[in-house]
């Protein structure tokens, strides 16, 4: 057995190891570390800009998140779905990201399958001896010409085999396939699976399930959720020489990006103000320069408070780049409020004045390492102190 390569994120040294080509040309292609040749067949693995585990083989590859795993299961899972309440975000102690998803699913899949599989009614198409259902004429003819039996029909049937179902079944399977399992978890998924054996797999062809929360799977929220995280970020398949790959990459910056828009949206909807992740524009009247924030808050559909979300630390010239980027999205959009979020390297809440501008920039860290409510409740705080920003800039507008 190898010994474990474990990096930190944002580690700046790197660890170099004897593998063979094939494993280092699949490691590289997990994107997890960057993989550089050395000499003797040795390889430097260094960090990427991405968290997670990869196996290959023997060789265990992880790059632990800074934030914690718990506090990473909960940014993933919000920034999906904010009904993923905070105390529901997974509050294990593991240090190994596998074992603490494994957990996670498992537990939840336990919960929402406690009463057993939902049910619902879903469209079957099926070659049978008789008429059930809407013959299918097309397929009738192409499939038997002349033929009156069997037919090709379509009907609802009343089964387990419905998208929740088959989105947790795919998850546990993905989940049973990769390494270090804790004691019991095999066991506890293959009784689960057990339960869902009406549900088929979802495939490479259909890795989604489409599901919208109701009152009847409302007791599945979660484990959909999580199931959604494995299916998202986890793989398990055969790289170069037939080697098997197991890996779960998460490149956390999108993640980070993700989660505060999510955030702000419903923190600024309380105040009826419509936040878009989705504007984008030109700094330049030639439309060459291309900008796109992270997130703008509309106020009658006009942009009013520009954000940007910055998971990183800081070099050298420190946040001045990041300052002049906000800038020049206020600048474009013609606000004159932005924002700048940092998971990291910035300590307290500051404006920066801009010098014969009416623009203002806050720069705000957000500490992940709080509890979930915690982090909610910066988000929130930051909403109102743009708010009380824009409320001064419409006082001074009536003033003039």
């Amino acid at each position: 057995m190898i010994e474990p390569v474990v990096l930190q994120e944002f580690q700046h040294g790197s660890e170099v190891r004897a593998i063979d080509q094939k494993t280092a040309a699949a490691l590289a292609k997990t994107e997890l570390v960057k993989v550089t040749p050395v000499s003797g067949g040795r390889w430097r693995l260094q960090t990427a800009g991405k968290v997670g585990s990869v196996r290959i083989g023997g060789l265990d590859v992880h790059v632990k998140p800074k934030m914690g795993i718990s506090r990473l299961l909960f940014l993933l899972g919000y920034a999906k779905n904010p009904n993923f309440l905070p105390e529901d975000s997974p509050g294990t102690a593991e240090d190994d990201l596998w074992p603490a998803l494994a957990e996670s699913l498992v537990r939840y899949c336990e919960r929402a399958l406690a009463r057993g599989p939902i049910r619902g009614y879903a469209s079957v198409e099926a070659t049978l001896p008789l008429i059930r259902g809407r013959i299918l004429v097309a397929d009738q003819i192409a499939a038997r010409p002349g033929q009156s039996f069997p037919l090709e029909v379509r009907h609802d049937d009343y089964t387990a085999d419905i998208p929740e179902n088959r989105l947790l079944r795919t998850a546990l399977r993905i989940m049973s396939e990769v390494p270090r399992l804790p004691d019991g978890i095999p066991g506890r998924i293959a009784r689960l699976d057990a339960h869902l054996r009406e549900a088929h797999c979802l495939t490479g062809t259909t890795s989604r399930a489409a599901w919208s929360l109701t009152r009847l799977n409302a007791h599945y929220g979660d484990a959909l959720q999580i199931a959604e995280i494995v299916l998202r970020h986890q793989s398990a398949e055969t790289g170069p020489g037939g080697l098997k790959v197991a890996s779960f990459v998460i490149p956390v910056h999108r993640v980070f990006e993700d989660f505060v828009a999510m955030a702000l949206r419903e923190a600024f909807a309380r105040f009826r103000v419509r936040v878009d992740d989705q504007v984008s524009g030109y700094l330049d009247e030639q439309r060459t320069v291309r900008i796109r924030p992270d997130v703008v808050a509309l106020l009658d559909g006009v942009p009013n408070t520009v954000v940007d979300a910055k998971y990183k630390f800081q070099d050298k010239a420190g946040t001045n780049g990041d300052v002049f980027q906000v800038v020049s999205y206020c600048t474009a959009l013609g606000t004159t409020t932005g924002c700048l979020v940092y998971a990291h390297g910035v300590k307290e809440a500051a404006w920066r004045s801009i010098r014969n501008s009416p623009i203002r920039v806050l720069q705000y860290p957000l500490d992940l390492t709080a509890p979930p409510a915690s982090i909610l409740r910066s988000l929130e705080e930051l909403t109102e102190r743009l708010l009380a920003r824009l409320l001064q800039t419409v006082w001074l507008w009536l003033g003039a």
